[in-house]
């Protein structure tokens, strides 16, 4: 059977004003009719750049400097643009990573998608709106005559990714480009959109390209593995090969960066370094500085492919005739690396922060004088407890209120109601001065490392504007603190101390992040608010990132308050675990409990819609009905009853009050309440 997409010696180079750099070489790939191949990575390696260059999309320092791609048996690369125009939308579709950077801000939905059906198709007027009705209501947008009039602002993170997918659909393409169309989504969300693009490609047997990071997506997903470094592939075969036997070295260490239950007070392996500047020119293998168990051989000469059982290619010198031996015991060795025992800190108790019945109302405001005629419930009675030392995760899906929560907090948002007991003190009634002493105590990582330092300022100045800020009213904060004590914190979160002397676009994601950590630490904090520290990082750099956190834990015995929702992050770093929803905390408990025995529909929903590497073990999904209610005006009663599976009469009226299990393990729903529904 031929295949549908056939790629050989792909060679991109982007001709920048210093160097030129060889963003895909060489790179060679097939895709069947109705087959997904996922193409695998960390950022850097060139995934993007090879979809962009199957679409001729381009920048204008971009160019395609050798290789072909055949669509069907038609080279892509030696039609005009007038053509290519023809097929883009037609016979392939793209799904881009940003829906909102994609989506045009000041077109109506309807018009985005009737774009496409006018140019391929010629649908006009009431054809046209029918189409677009139906492909709205294919991706599962509700009440789709009327919302396709609305602008993206107007839609979820997860339904402007179906806006997405509907206009890439709209031209019936033979090949779909799906390049992280989940990242940073939602649990829920991402389990809706894995399940509309399989049902999708089902009916109409496309091809897809799937191009991500997340393994556990890859399990689900993917009938055939290609894994790029560094602008080429190394190694590509079956999902199932993949997953139960990887072979080169740098495919091992993913998977063994993948956080879990089964790693914790252990260390995540770490792939050390990052991935090498395209521009330079390489004379081995590419991965050689990086892999432990490199050889003067893989500096100087360029690994050639090799065959494995089961249709499985891998670029790698281990699999040569004379390193047989080496080969076989390849994965025993890496595995071994793995098992660093991490030092548990000593157990305690002392509580150090206390939150109770925290409200955080914000006016909605409407007309000329801006008359106060609504409240969005960002927080609506939150109250939790973190010990010294301890970690307590909040798990919530997208406009639950979580960053407000850590806001608050710190109170950096100013809560309506409630108390924030800190270390014995009540933070919600100290003046200004008093609070601003109390502030090097608690800290805060927010989600963009990038978006929170000053672009126009020097790490070691980044640094120390915190520490100047604070030390006005903690003068021992600028006493024992100097250059040299900088340094020593760049290094203690794995920085050389050069680069104080850096600006902020200098670095990857993960070193940013890192810095955002020693800002943090240079006030010597008791609390760190931690707000999606590793969303959206490739799954290496977030082991480095969880790595530090821990050894940071266990050196200096900080508590963290972890928001996020991936939930194998959880697993590995959480003591206690509180799930939150449109909020309100509907379950808490410790980490073990509430992942091995959750009680809430809700908990219960969105552990069943991680994507698991273990196909085999995974759970049903549950899916959730309907969207995310607006906290500007929640349901009566129970507010997850619009979308909950075990929805009762009672739920419609009264909020169910808290079920204890145990002495820590709560829950708020009337399954597990003394109070009857009325008759």
């Amino acid at each position: 059977m031929s295949p549908l997409l056939e790629i050989n010696q792909l060679e991109t180079t982007l001709h920048t004003s210093s160097k030129s750099i060889i963003a895909v070489d060489g790179l060679s790939l097939k895709i069947f009719k109705g087959e997904t191949l996922a193409l695998v990575g960390e950022s850097g390696c060139g995934k993007s750049m090879t979809a962009l260059s199957i679409m001729r999309l381009l920048p204008d320092v971009g160019e395609i400097t050798a290789g072909s791609i055949k669509l069907a048996d038609e080279d892509l690369l030696l039609l005009p643009e007038v053509n290519m125009r023809r097929l883009r939308g037609k016979q392939i579709g793209m799904i881009f990573q940003e829906p909102m950077l994609s989506l045009n801000p000041v077109m109506t939905v309807a018009e985005q998608i009737g774009e496409t059906l006018q140019r391929h198709f010629n649908l006009r007027g009431k054809a046209a709106q029918q189409r677009i009705i139906e492909l709205l209501d294919q991706v599962g947008i509700p009440d789709a005559a009327n919302r396709m009039l609305e602008y993206p602002f107007q839609f979820s993170g997860g339904m402007k990714q179906r806006v997405m997918i509907a206009i890439a659909l709209a031209g019936e393409p033979k090949l779909l480009i799906a390049d992280e169309p989940t990242t940073a989504l939602d649990v829920t969300i991402q389990a809706q959109v894995l399940d509309l693009m399989r049902s999708l490609q089902k009916h109409k047997e496309m091809s897809v390209l799937l191009i991500t990071h997340d393994l556990g997506v890859v399990a689900e997903m993917a009938h055939r593995v290609a894994v790029m470094y560094a602008g080429e592939i190394i190694e590509t075969t079956s999902r199932d090969t993949f997953f139960n036997h990887p072979a080169h070295p740098y495919s091992q260490k993913l998977f063994d960066s993948i956080p879990g239950k089964n790693k914790r007070n252990n260390k995540l392996a770490v792939i050390k370094g990052n991935v090498p500047p395209l521009s330079q020119t390489f004379i081995g293998c590419r991965f050689a500085e990086r892999c432990e168990h490199a050889w003067q051989h893989c500096h100087q000469t360029i690994p050639t492919w090799h065959q494995l059982p089961n249709q499985h290619y891998v670029r790698c010198h281990l699999f040569n005739s004379d390193k047989k031996t080496k080969v076989t015991n390849l994965k025993e060795e890496v595995t071994a690396t793995q098992q660093i025992p991490v030092p548990t800190s000593t157990p305690n108790n002392n509580q150090l922060l206390h939150v109770s019945n925290l409200k955080v109302y914000f006016p909605i405001r409407k007309g000329l004088i801006r008359r106060v005629v609504g409240q969005v419930k960002a927080v609506d009675g939150v109250s939790l407890t973190i010990a010294a030392g301890k970690t307590l995760a909040i798990v919530v899906e997208s406009g639950c209120g979580k960053t407000t929560v850590g806001k608050s907090i710190l109170q950096l948002i100013q809560p309506i109601a409630g108390s924030v007991c800190f270390d014995g003190l009540e933070l919600t009634e100290l003046e200004r001065k008093q609070l601003r002493k109390k502030r090097a105590d608690l800290q805060i990582i927010f989600q963009d490392p990038y978006a929170s330092l000053n672009p126009k300022m020097r790490i070691i100045d980044i640094i120390k504007e915190g520490i100047d800020a604070l030390s006005v009213n903690n003068p021992s904060i600028a006493a024992s603190h100097n250059e040299k004590t900088i340094d020593s914190l760049l290094q203690q979160v794995g920085l050389h101390t050069e680069a104080k002397w850096s600006y902020p676009h200098e670095f990857s994601g993960g070193q940013r992040q890192r810095i955002a950590i020693a800002r943090a630490l240079a006030v010597n904090p008791k609390l760190l608010i931690c707000d999606e520290p590793t969303s959206a990082l490739d799954v290496s750099v977030q082991a480095q990132i969880l790595n530090l956190l821990t050894s940071l834990q266990n050196k200096l015995g900080l508590a963290y308050l972890f928001i996020t929702h991936n939930l194998s992050v959880v697993e590995f770093i959480a003591d206690d675990v509180a799930v939150m929803y449109l909020g309100r905390i509907v379950e808490q408990g410790p980490v073990d409990t509430i992942l091995n025995s959750p009680k809430h529909p809700y908990t219960q929903a969105l552990l069943s819609a991680v994507p698991n590497i273990d196909q085999k073990n995974k759970p049903d999904v549950i899916h959730l009905t309907g969207d995310l209610p607006s906290p500007a005006a929640p349901p009566s009663g129970c507010h997850f009853h619009t979308r909950c599976p075990h929805v009762m009469p009672i739920c419609h009226d009264r909020y169910p009050e808290v079920s204890i299990f145990d002495t820590t393990h709560t829950v708020h729903c009337h399954l597990y309440s003394q109070i009857l529904p009325v008759e």
